[in-house]
C-alpha cells in the first residue's frame, strides 16, 4: 500500500481542541479517519516548526488521500500537506527508467 506523509498544522481553535483531546486522542482520532478509507496509521508524532504533527500513514491511493485531506482541512481546525512517499525499490524502479526530455532553450536532437 501507498505510503503518504501528512504534515498538519493547527490553528489557534485547533490547537484549543488539543488541549480538550490530549494528543492520544488525536492519535484516535486520525487513525480513525485513515482507517475509514482502508488505510492506517504508521506513525504519528507531535512537532516544532511549521507543522504541529507530522504523520506515516498507508493509504489504499491518491484518492483516499485527498478525501483524508479534505475531511481534516474541512473542518477548519487544521491545514495539511501530504506528500506520496516512494521506496528505496520504487526510487530504484524509477530511476531504471528511460526518459527523453529536452530541458527549456536546449537544442533539439
Amino acid at each position: 500500500m501507498p505510503k503518504y506523509l501528512i504534515q498538519t498544522a493547527y490553528t489557534a481553535e485547533g490547537l484549543r481542541g488539543l488541549q480538550k483531546d490530549k494528543g492520544s486522542g488525536r492519535r484516535q482520532a486520525a487513525a480513525s479517519a485513515l482507517e475509514s478509507v482502508g488505510g492506517r496509521l504508521e506513525s504519528m508524532h507531535f512537532a516544532l516548526g511549521d507543522y504541529d504533527v507530522v504523520i506515516i500513514a498507508d493509504l489504499p491511493d491518491h484518492l483516499s488521500a485527498t478525501a483524508v485531506a479534505i475531511a481534516a482541512c474541512s473542518s477548519g481546525m487544521v491545514r495539511s500537506k501530504t506528500t506520496p512517499l516512494l521506496s528505496v525499490e520504487e526510487t530504484d524502479q524509477a530511476l531504471a527508467k528511460t526518459v527523453t526530455f529536452r530541458a527549456p532553450g536546449q537544442a533539439g536532437s
